[in-house]
């Protein structure tokens, strides 16, 4: 069900014509040249299954290899290199290692050829349209409330005293731990608008705040508290929900899975990990294996258009130039390995 007062999207086509709708687009992010590059065609296969209008832009970092950027051209989608950001001091001492890579992903805001994206992990998979996420008010960072109750989340005083703004009213904020935490939402899917000014500024901020458990999670909900707007669970399952919060799941509504929970990756999956032998698991774990093989979905380029007619401007000259003259900072390290 679509966030009240948004309308749904009209008759989607598909993004085989990618150039045909140029101002918005979803967005994901790769490095390496690991399996992750698997999610990313499943996630692109996903997208087509439910007849989005809109292209998948891919930001890749330098060590993604040719190989995996042209299986991901195959599957029609637009590659955007960017250079990795890393955070201060580039200090490693995060909840998993690599999520200090993912401040890479804070370079997704230059894309300024598009005035509205949604960005979604890697390891996500859309069951289900949500074009009409583009028609959702500007000026507002949309995204899904997370849990916190699982063991990740053992260093927060959330954690210690079994308090999940998933279920509020279970264990209420105690008085003299100060004010309830603001919302804070998984920053693995969210709505937001390109901008250079913006991204200018998260970099500034970047450089003067201290490193956190969840690193650019974290930062991103810091630097947008002020204009964050929670959207319903149903645009982004983190799947620790199902045996969490059951609750507050209907299966049949998700539109949006992460298989984010130790485990339940589809490309490595064995079962053998905790929670990952429950039949919800497993089905959601065919679902996604069922799109991926599904050759039905794979990118067929539009009659008539020739190679390169569906990319998008190039940008990266004017944002150089704009760089060159001070107003967008560049960071500069090494490839990610």
């Amino acid at each position: 069900m679509a966030p009240e007062g948004v309308p749904t999207a009209i008759k989607p086509e598909g993004f085989t014509k990618p150039a045909s709708l140029p101002s918005r687009a979803y967005v994901t992010f790769l490095a390496g040249n690991g399996d992750y590059v698997k999610g990313v065609v499943g996630l692109a296969k996903g997208l087509r299954k439910v007849k989005t209008a809109y292209p998948l832009v891919v930001a890749v970092l330098p060590d993604v290899p040719e190989e995996h950027r042209q299986i991901l051209r195959s599957q029609g989608c637009i590659i955007q290199q960017i250079e990795p950001v890393y955070p201060p001091e580039n200090q490693t001492q995060f909840a998993m290692a690599y999520y200090v890579i993912n401040y890479s992903k804070l370079r997704i805001w230059e894309f300024v050829e598009y005035s509205k994206m949604i960005y979604l992990d890697g390891d996500i998979q859309v069951f289900d349209n949500i074009d009409h996420l583009f028609d959702l008010p500007d000026g507002i960072f949309y995204a899904v409330m997370d849990c916190f109750c699982e063991k990740t989340w053992g260093h927060t005083p959330q954690y210690k005293i079994g308090y999940c703004q998933q279920c509020p009213e279970k264990v209420q904020w105690p008085a003299e731990l100060g004010p309830p935490p603001a919302p804070y939402f998984n920053a693995g899917m969210f709505v937001f608008e390109p901008s250079l000014s913006t991204y200018d500024d998260l970099l500034k901020t970047l450089k003067i705040t201290p490193p956190t458990p969840f690193a650019e999670q974290d930062f991103l909900n810091m630097y947008f508290r002020n204009i964050y707007e929670p959207i319903p669970l149903v645009y982004n399952l983190v799947l620790a929900m199902l045996w969490r919060h059951p609750e507050n799941v209907d299966l049949g509504k998700v539109k949006v899975v992460h298989y984010c929970a130790t485990g339940s990756k589809p490309w490595r999956y064995t079962g053998k990990e905790e929670n990952m032998e429950r039949e919800d698991i497993k089905l959601l774990v065919k679902k996604w294996w069922d799109i991926y093989n599904d050759e039905s979905l794979d990118y067929k380029k539009p009659v008539g258009v020739a190679a390169g007619d569906a990319q998008p401007i190039n940008m990266q000259p004017f944002i150089a130039a704009l760089s060159e003259a001070g107003a967008v900072p560049y960071v500069t390290a090494p490839s990610a390995a």
